[in-house]
């Protein structure tokens, strides 16, 4: 069985040094910030740095390359100060993204305290649209990823309806589909971990999302209980999700064109390695106990 398995790795030295990294621990896919997360500038792609990046991925077949925006951006914020600063951030990401050749650009949809959250998603909708016009994305595989959140008070995302309004508005203005991310739809109250359970939130999937938008699955244990929309990772198979949702995951049919991406804790050196580990040894032929074909 082939899946896409990766991890989230930095970028010290630059973008291609993330792609060699991945390679070294046995990676074929991987996700990257394309600049800091927590600083609103940020430096353009060195050309040079950009085309070693596509060779690398080229020759050691790693793809999709999958880039996170960065955590300042709030496209529904109730600050229009904050709002704008965010679009050129998020427009900024977007043109690292075609520079870079990556396929997938994630997006945290946002908070929308001080207002409702119909308005929040009106406003995450046009600030996206405002973000891409007028940008050469027709023609690239390039695509955005709406994210489900751990369903904290406004924010927007924390169930997969929400997540599908936002992507049935923007279908003719960008391209958009899904990453979902295992800690955040468990802390979100999704029961993904009985047999029971995980062939249900599959069919709510198939109801809103559907199972062919979903592009990435972020692959986090949780350190924190279903439903507490506490979103704290943990190591594959460390946490309250466990090891077998995440081989169900694998296994299920209708994610085959999927990248399964661990954002997992560095807390000792080799970690990310030892998570695609983990995510790989769920390969082996083996029948999950129940619901992998749901």
């Amino acid at each position: 069985m082939t899946r896409r398995i990766g991890v989230h790795l930095g970028t010290s030295g630059g973008v291609s040094n993330a792609v060699a990294r991945a390679r070294e621990i046995g990676a074929n896919t991987l996700q990257i910030f394309s600049s800091s997360p927590r600083m609103w500038r940020a430096a353009r792609i060195d050309p040079a740095q950009a085309e070693r990046t596509r060779a690398l991925r080229a020759k050691f077949d790693i793809g999709p390359l999958v880039i996170h925006t960065s955590y300042l951006v709030n496209l529904c914020s109730q600050s229009a100060e904050v709002r704008a600063k965010s679009i050129a951030a998020f427009r900024g990401e977007i043109e690292r993204a075609l520079a870079l050749g990556a396929e997938y650009l994630v997006l945290h949809p946002g908070s929308w305290k001080g207002l409702t959250r119909a308005e929040g998603l009106k406003l995450a909708a046009e600030s996206i649209e405002k973000a891409i016009d007028a940008l050469p994305w027709q023609g690239t595989p390039f695509t955005i990823l709406i994210e489900n959140t751990a369903g904290s008070e406004c924010s927007l995302g924390g169930n997969f309806e929400q997540v599908a309004e936002l992507v049935g508005l923007l279908r003719n203005h960008a391209p958009v589909a899904v990453c979902l991310d295992t800690c955040h739809t468990h802390v979100s109250g999704y029961d993904i971990v009985t047999a029971e359970g995980y062939a249900e939130t599959m069919r709510q999937v198939s109801a809103t999302v559907s199972f062919d938008a979903v592009r990435v699955w972020h692959c986090n244990d949780a350190k924190a209980a279903r439903g507490s929309r506490l979103d704290r990772h943990q190591h594959i198979g460390q946490g309250s999700i466990g090891v077998e949702p995440f081989c169900r995951l694998l296994h299920n049919p209708r994610f085959r064109h999927c990248a399964f991406i661990a954002e997992t804790p560095v807390d000792e050196p080799g970690d990310e390695e030892r998570n695609v580990r983990v995510l790989k040894s769920l390969l082996t032929p083996r029948k999950p106990r129940a619901a992998a074909q749901s």
